[in-house]
């Protein structure tokens, strides 16, 4: 008899909270799109989706899957803050004023950084 897919954890991804978090800064990007040779991983681990969380054997290959469905689902999904903790609590009714804080302030900086992108948007055109 067979083993059940769903178990089996040699196919796992990481979690969107851990990309989530890689995301969040430029270092951890950095670090993760050059990475040094590894003969263990596939494509001596130079080719690496950090949205998906995988690795493949040529660039073809990994530019071939980030015109993919697979990928561009994943992106959409990460788009959205991910559940934390203190959402856990505010749902709770533990901390739903430290949690109304963190929605504010998330907010402002979702804020900035639209106006951010309008504003690099209005340069480029004004440049063409």
């Amino acid at each position: 008899m067979g083993s059940i897919r769903r178990s089996k954890t040699k196919r796992r991804t990481r979690d969107l909270d851990q990309v989530h978090q890689d995301l969040s800064s430029k270092a951890s990007v950095q670090k993760l799109s050059n990475q040094p040779l590894d003969e263990s991983k596939p494509g001596l681990g130079q080719y690496y989706c950090i949205e998906c969380a995988k690795y493949f054997e040529t660039d073809f290959a990994k530019t071939v899957h980030r015109r993919g469905k697979n990928h561009k689902r994943r992106v959409r999904m990460l788009k959205e803050q991910p559940y934390s903790q203190a959402e856990a609590d505010a749902a709770s009714g533990l901390g739903v004023e430290k949690y109304m804080k963190f929605v504010q302030t998330y907010e402002q900086a979702k804020q900035e950084k639209d106006a951010q992108e309008k504003q690099k948007k209005e340069s480029e055109m004004v440049i063409e």
